[in-house]
């Protein structure tokens, strides 16, 4: 039997070895439990090879045919759950090495020639994630569009903005929102810098220093969809600061997600009650019958910490690695992985409740009314009649002191109360002391004015289509 006609259990690199490996070494060492999941790219990175192989007269064109016939045939054992994997054969590369030789025989043998397991990963994982970003690119769109819709749909809802969660000044609802969506455009524009520079195709440099075979990097680079091959063989192979920097995006994606959850976890409470989330995205208690508990919010909240614990096990996992391939690298994947899953689904799950949820527009309003929300807007009034800032902060300090011992909001006070503050407080003061003459005296760029929200609205559209 030829090695690699071997068995499960018989690995594929045992020439130099004299003894077996040893069975808890074996378990401890293989990666297929969880590099299975790359497959697929393994697959095409080895069509792309041999294709390359075959052109540049390394196989004959029926050697790359067998090859060929016998790697979608595998795609489809993937596709369909039916691939036998094996833990002995260590990692995903050795197990469709030797399923292809299974099916073919010799020409399977032949794959191999010019390339390593090393720029095979490194292929393989910049594969699967291009394709991850795309994807997660793709949910962040959804909740832009999402957050749009439900911007211009509470453009004229006043709500109170907060500073130190104490009620700062009037704001829109739909201003609110359109915040959430320009924290996702730098996140989606993040990622698509982090793809950009991935896009270099290792294919190639095989162990570390490239090989003697006279190969067609450019070839298998352009039929892979990667913008070039990657200039250095030993960087090609050894570095994995594109899994971090995706990291890093995932982390703040998910920090993102993590201060809306925030928010909709107070926003849904009976104390402020300003929106209520669909039952479907809520569960009850199993103790109190009138509980609705906002889980999905709560646990999107709480897998943030799950992103920032990928991003630093692999900043970890590289810091004190040598030039060029180390086995450490093995332990890339399992956090990249979760990194990419927890972007993608917590992204998933808020692109498909957060539009979905109900606003309580009084309940918002009489909240912004409860803070002396427009005590700016007074201070503003007292700068226009002629007063320094300071002393009209000092003006209404003292009437926010008076409203407060009497009970009552600013708008609420007589024009003679106002006047015992300052003399240059005429009665067109109370059309900035209401919370509409507020919002709509705001109508700047970034303003929160119902007018403006629309028209950035209006804008986001634009750049998402």
């Amino acid at each position: 039997m030829s090695q690699n006609d071997a068995a499960p259990g018989q690995q594929l690199w045992t020439g130099r070895f004299t003894e077996a490996t040893d069975a808890f070494v074996e378990r401890f060492s293989a990666s297929v439990q969880f590099d299975a999941r790359l497959a697929l790219q393994d697959i095409q990175g080895s069509e792309a090879h041999a294709r390359m192989l075959a052109e540049r007269g390394v196989l004959t064109e029926a050697e790359r045919d067998a090859i060929l016939q016998g790697l979608a045939e595998i795609r489809q054992e993937v596709i369909e759950e039916r691939f036998p994997w094996s833990p002995q054969l260590e990692d995903v590369h050795m197990n469709i090495e030797h399923r292809l030789t299974q099916r073919i025989g010799e020409a399977g043998k032949k794959l191999h020639t010019g390339r390593s397991r090393n720029d095979q990963i490194a292929t393989d994982v910049r594969l699967f994630l291009r394709e991850a970003i795309d994807t997660i690119r793709a949910e962040l769109a959804r909740f832009q569009h999402g957050l749009v819709e439900l911007a211009e749909r509470e453009a004229d809802t006043i709500m109170p903005g907060f500073t130190h969660l104490q009620v700062a000044q009037p704001v829109t609802f739909g201003h609110h929102m359109l915040a959430w969506y320009e924290m996702l455009e730098r996140d989606r524009d993040r990622l698509a810098d982090c793809r950009r520079r991935l896009n270099q195709c290792p294919l190639g440099a095989a162990a570390l220093a490239g090989t003697s075979f006279p190969i067609d990097r450019e070839a298998t680079a352009r039929e892979l969809g990667f913008d070039a091959p990657t200039r250095n063989s030993l960087d090609s192979v050894s570095d994995r600061d594109f899994a971090i920097e995706f990291c890093a995006d995932a982390s703040l994606i998910l920090v993102h997600l993590s201060r809306m959850a925030e928010e909709l976890v107070l926003w849904t409470s009976q104390q402020f009650g300003f929106v209520e989330l669909p039952d479907r995205f809520c569960t009850g208690s199993s103790i109190m019958p009138q509980k609705k508990n906002p889980d999905v919010a709560e646990l999107v909240r709480g897998k943030a910490a799950r992103a920032q614990g990928s991003l630093v096990q692999l900043l970890t996992l590289m810091k004190g690695q040598p030039l060029a391939y180390n086995r450490d690298n093995q332990e890339d994947k399992e956090p990249l992985f979760d990194a990419v899953d927890t972007a993608r689904d917590a992204l998933t799950a808020f692109a498909d409740m957060v539009p979905a949820l109900s606003v309580n527009r009084e309940r918002c309003r009489e909240a912004a009314r409860a803070g002396f929300a427009t005590a700016t807007d007074l201070a503003d009034y007292l700068v226009r009649q002629g007063l320094a800032f300071r002393d009209a902060h000092e003006v209404v300090g003292r009437a926010v002191r008076y409203a407060t011992e009497a009970d009552r909001d600013l708008a609420e006070l007589s024009l003679e109360e106002l006047r015992q503050f300052s003399a240059a407080i005429g009665d067109d003061v109370f059309a900035v002391l209401t919370l509409d003459g507020s919002v709509a005296a705001r109508s700047h760029i970034g303003g929160t004015a119902p007018e403006q929200v629309r028209a950035q609205a209006r804008a986001a559209r634009e750049r998402l289509a």
